[in-house]
C-alpha cells in the first residue's frame, strides 16, 4: 500500500527572468513502512520538498495525497489537525521545549490535540530510546544525541503514519549517529511507520529501503534498495 503519493509537484518563487524553480514536477511514492531517503547536493530542493510533503509549504503545482488525502485540499485549520495526527517531524535543531522534561517533551504533542497521553506506549518508548533514566531531565542536561533520541520519541508518540526527518544527524557525532539510525529503523519495523529522511550520507543512504535523488529541482526515483 502506498503511503505517500506525489503528483507532478512543483515549487517557483518569484516570477519571469527571475523565478527560481526550487522544484519541478516531481512524482514518486513511498510504501507503508519504508524507510526512505532523500539525498542531493547543498541547494538541490532537498528541503523544499520535505516541506512539501508536510504540508509546511504550498506548491505553485501539482498535489501530495498522504493516506490517500489531498493535503492541499484541506483548509489551514485542516491542515494544522492532520499534520499533527499523521506526519511527525524531525529536525536536525532538535527544537525541544527548554523548559519541559524528557517526558513533558515527548507527549507534548498529544496533550496538544487534547488527549490523554499512553502511559504504557510512553514507557515502551523510553524503554526504546534508551530514556527512561532521563525521564526527569531538561533538554540543557541532555547531550546532543540523547536531545534527538528526545526528539524522536516527540514524532513517534502521536503514532503518526509519516515522520519527516531533515537532517537528524547532521549535528551528531559517529557513534551517535548509528544510534539515532537504528531507533528510525526500529520504528519503521516494529510501528509500521513510513520515514522520509533528508541525508548527505551515503554510507545511511546504502541502508534504507528506497532512494530519490534531488538536483537542480528534479526528483529522480532510485527505485527500492532493499528488500
Amino acid at each position: 500500500m502506498e503511503l505517500l503519493e506525489v503528483e507532478s509537484i512543483s515549487k517557483t518563487y518569484g516570477e519571469g527572468e527571475t523565478a527560481v524553480h526550487a522544484l519541478r514536477q516531481a512524482s514518486f511514492s513511498i510504501a507503508q513502512g519504508e524507510f526512505a531517503a532523500i539525498v542531493g547536493e547543498s541547494g538541490s530542493g532537498k528541503s523544499t520538498l520535505l516541506n512539501l510533503v508536510g504540508g509546511l509549504d504550498t506548491p505553485t503545482s501539482g498535489q501530495v495525497r498522504i493516506a490517500g488525502r489531498n493535503i492541499f485540499s484541506m483548509r489551514e485549520s485542516q491542515m494544522s489537525i492532520f499534520r499533527r495526527r499523521n506526519i511527525g517531524f524531525i529536525f536536525q535543531s532538535f527544537n525541544l521545549i527548554p523548559e519541559l522534561t524528557v517526558e513533558q517533551n515527548i507527549v507534548f504533542p498529544v496533550l496538544l490535540d487534547g488527549k490523554r497521553p499512553d502511559a504504557r506506549y510512553l514507557e515502551e518508548l523510553l524503554d526504546v530510546l534508551n530514556l527512561k533514566n532521563r525521564r526527569h531531565h531538561l533538554p540543557s542536561q541532555l547531550s546532543g544525541g540523547q536531545q534527538q533520541r528526545v526528539a524522536i520519541g516527540r514524532a513517534l508518540f502521536p503514532r503518526p503514519a509519516l515522520i519527516l526527518a531533515d537532517e537528524p544527524t547532521g549535528n551528531l557525532d559517529t557513534q551517535n549517529t548509528n544510534e539515532v539510525m537504528a531507533l528510525l529503523k526500529e520504528a519503521s519495523r516494529k510501528y509500521h511507520q513510513t520515514i522520509v529522511m533528508i541525508t548527505h550520507s551515503p554510507s545511511i543512504a546504502q541502508t534504507v529501503d528506497h532512494v530519490l535523488e534531488v538536483a537542480d529541482g528534479v526528483v529522480t526515483d532510485l527505485g527500492r534498495v532493499r528488500g
